[in-house]
């Protein structure tokens, strides 16, 4: 990353070198087709299934339980339209939060189209779901509710525990994105009795380009990709080997270090939000507080700076050598404001001032002086420019 300081762990995270030299043998010598017959094909397959029980025992799962994906999106589309179709006689609602991940945002809207109802639920000002509010809008058409375990913006994390006892013996089945939360929070399907959950490898720092979904015993979904029928006939596709193996070294190396690793990274969180908001003028924190108690994610700092726009910030941040971001990487690409934070009630004008800073296992507790050496300069210079924030040091308190 050159001389980078790198404050954008939560859009992507580096493979863990261990992860790395987990892989290098299945590029040459573990090469085999896992549905081969031989015992190239053997060895595969003790590979694969190896790595999924690896996989299983980091969120507390059965083998059996892991189907692998391309990623995350993939695992979210498999969940969530192959539930609703796999369920349709039963109903046709399906209830989301606003506060989701664009990929689900989008598969709702993909599900509108094809006839089924969708809800969303709102969010309060820290961006957190009310299981009363989720229970209020159940109806007797009502067969999947999905919540993302954690805001992948603004680090808030959701009351899955609570909303999966709501459920339970309801007949409405609970999906859950857990890519911003794994690798951070313990996640554990045998104490939180969620039916389908979406993952990610490279959020626990194994490669990019795969994910799992972990799907409940007794959870019924139709496939959305035809194949050869890998993956109990409900993903297929040849099993990216390589990969595999390297999501299993990055789960088991993360079972090991995440207590001390989360306790770390959220102490250089801290660091940088206590001078964030101490040294800067006008600036404000987004989501849940920080105190363990709060609710929020260790590694996530989101602030808002009045007058200033986000994009303007990451650019000239850019210059000065600092990764950060301004809002969910899979949906940098459109000038909308966050719809995590206008949901939180925030004003568009206060939403597109927002900064994201997420930390990760290999920043370092200089790295808030780096960045606090250069943002509040940043914020100065662009705030002489702002006509909103000259409006504001106009207007009597």
């Amino acid at each position: 990353m050159r001389d980078v300081v790198y404050a954008d762990y939560q859009s992507s995270k580096p493979v863990d070198p261990r992860v790395v030299e987990a892989m290098l043998p299945y590029f040459g010598g573990t090469f085999g087709n896992a549905a081969s017959l031989h015992a190239v094909g053997d060895d595969a397959t003790a590979a694969l299934e190896d790595a999924r029980a690896a996989v299983a025992r980091f969120f507390g799962a059965q083998p059996q339980e892991i189907l692998f994906t391309s990623g995350a999106t993939e695992a979210n589309n498999l969940a969530i339209i192959g539930y609703a179709q796999r369920n349709r006689r039963k109903g046709d609602h399906v209830i989301i939060t606003e506060a989701e991940h664009i990929s689900v945002l989008n598969i709702a809207k993909y599900l509108e189209k094809n006839g089924f109802k969708v809800t969303r639920a709102p969010i309060d000002l820290y961006g957190r779901v009310s299981p009363k509010k989720l229970r209020a809008r159940i109806t007797d058409e009502t067969i999947l509710v999905s919540v993302g375990w954690a805001s992948n913006e603004i680090g808030t994390i959701q009351p899955i525990a609570e909303i999966a006892e709501m459920l339970a013996g309801s007949g409405v089945a609970l999906h859950t994105d857990a890519v911003a939360a794994e690798g951070l929070v313990p996640i554990d399907t045998s104490a939180v009795p969620v039916s389908l959950m979406s993952l990610s490898a490279n959020d626990i720092y194994g490669p990019r380009g795969l994910g799992a979904l972990y799907v409940r015993k007794g959870a019924q979904v139709a496939p959305v990709l035809l194949g050869g029928g890998q993956e109990r006939g409900l993903r297929s596709g040849t099993e990216d080997l390589a990969s595999i193996a390297g999501m299993a070294a990055a789960a088991d190396i993360m079972a090991a270090e995440m207590p001390a690793e989360a306790a770390r990274i959220g102490a250089i969180r801290d660091r940088l939000a206590e001078r964030v908001l101490g040294e800067i003028p006008d600036s404000h924190l987004n989501g849940a507080p920080l105190e363990p108690s709060g609710g929020r994610l260790p590694n996530n700092a989101h602030f808002r700076f009045d007058g200033v726009e986000g994009e303007a910030m990451i650019l000239s941040l850019r210059d000065e050598g600092v990764a950060a971001a301004t809002g969910s990487a899979c949906s940098s690409k459109t000038l909308e404001p966050s719809h995590t934070l206008i949901s939180c009630g925030l004003l568009h004008e206060e939403a597109h001032g927002s900064l994201e800073f997420t930390f990760g296992r290999f920043s370092k507790v200089d790295d808030v002086d780096r960045i606090m050496a250069v943002l509040p300069g940043v914020i100065a210079r662009l705030r002489v420019l702002s006509p909103l924030y000259k409006a504001k040091a106009k207007t009597p308190a």
